[in-house]
C-alpha cells in the first residue's frame, strides 16, 4: 500500500475555503476478501441503497474528475493544489468501489446493470458545454458532502454494518468533507466573469435537475436489487422510505443543508465540519507520510 500524502493549500486565501485546509490522500484499500451479502447489519434496505450508490461512483467520479480538470487552467496556486488532490482522492474512491462492487456481484446481486444505466445517462453529457458539466458536479458534489457530514456525525448510520465496509464508507466520507469545496472554487474561476445572478441561475438550475435525476435513479437502483433479493412492491417501497426518512433517515437529515445550496452567495465551507475528520484520523495514521 502506498501511504498517502497530504496537500497543504497555500496560504493566500482567495476563497471561502479554509487557508490553512489540509487535502490527504489516504491510499487505503477495503473489501479485497469477503463480506455478507447484507453487508448492513443484515438489513436489506440499508444494504440495496449503498450497493445502489456505489454502483454509479466508477463512472460518476471519473466524470467528476473531468468536468474539474476542464476548467483548471489559470487556476490560482490554492485552486490548483485543491484540485491535485482532488484527482487523487477520486481515483482512489474509484478503485474501492469497483473492488466493492464486485462483492456485490459475487453475492449475486446485479450491479452491472446499473453501470449500463450510468454509462447511458453520462454519454448524454458528451455534446454539451462543459460548464454545464462542472454545474453538474458541483451539485452532486454537496450530494456527497452532505452524506458524507452525516454518516460521520450520526454513527448509527453505519453502526450494525460489517466492520470493512463501515470503514471504508467511513475513509470515502472523510475525504469528501476534505475536498467538498474544490468543484465550486472551480465553479467560480471558471464564470468569474459572469453576473452575480447568471451563477446564482445556473447553479441552482442545475441543482434541482440532479436532485430529481439522483433520487429517481437512486430509487430505480435500489429497488431493482431490493426485487433481487425477493423484496418487491409495497414492502420494497415502504421499507425503502422508512430508511431514507425515518430511521436512520439519511435524506431527511440532509433536508437543511441542501436548502442551504440554494442561497445567494452559499459555499459549502460555510459549514466547517472538519472536526468530523478528527474523530476518524486515528484509524488511517499508519497510511500518512509527508507532503510530495
Amino acid at each position: 500500500m502506498n501511504a498517502p500524502a497530504h496537500f497543504d493549500t497555500p496560504q493566500t486565501k482567495l476563497t471561502p475555503t479554509p487557508a490553512d485546509l489540509t487535502i490527504t490522500v489516504r491510499d487505503e484499500r477495503f473489501n479485497r476478501d469477503t463480506t455478507p451479502r447484507r453487508w448492513w447489519a443484515g438489513e436489506p434496505f440499508g444494504t440495496a441503497w449503498h450497493n445502489a450508490l456505489s454502483a454509479t461512483f466508477p463512472r460518476g467520479e471519473a466524470f467528476f474528475i473531468e468536468a474539474v480538470k476542464a476548467h483548471r487552467d489559470g487556476a490560482d496556486p490554492q485552486l490548483a493544489a485543491e484540485i491535485r488532490a482532488f484527482v487523487k482522492q477520486e481515483i482512489n474512491h474509484t478503485r474501492e468501489h469497483i473492488a466493492f462492487n464486485r462483492l456485490a456481484e459475487d453475492h449475486g446481486y446485479d450491479i452491472k446493470a446499473i453501470d449500463r444505466r450510468v454509462e447511458e445517462m453520462l454519454a448524454l453529457t458528451k455534446d454539451r458545454p462543459v460548464i454545464v458539466n462542472l454545474a453538474a458536479t458541483m451539485a452532486l458534489e454537496h450530494y456527497t458532502a452532505m452524506m458524507a457530514s452525516e454518516f460521520l456525525a450520526n454513527p448509527q448510520h453505519f453502526k450494525h454494518a460489517d466492520p470493512e465496509v463501515r470503514a471504508m464508507w467511513e475513509w470515502h466520507a472523510v475525504e469528501e468533507i476534505e475536498h467538498k469545496g474544490v468543484a465550486f472554487d472551480t465553479w467560480n474561476h471558471a464564470t468569474k466573469d459572469w453576473s452575480k445572478w447568471r451563477r446564482w441561475k445556473l447553479r441552482n438550475l442545475m441543482m434541482l435537475i440532479v436532485t430529481f435525476n439522483f433520487f429517481r435513479n437512486r430509487w430505480i437502483d435500489t429497488l431493482d436489487l431490493l426485487a433481487q433479493d425477493g423484496i418487491t412492491g409495497g414492502r420494497a417501497k415502504l421499507g425503502l422510505l422508512k430508511y431514507l426518512l425515518v430511521s436512520p433517515g439519511v435524506v431527511r437529515r440532509i433536508f437543511p443543508a441542501w436548502i442551504a445550496y440554494f442561497k445567494p452567495g452559499f459555499h459549502p465551507w460555510d459549514h466547517d465540519d472538519r472536526e468530523l475528520i478528527g474523530k476518524y484520523e486515528g484509524e488511517f495514521e499508519a497510511a500518512l507520510m509527508p507532503a510530495e
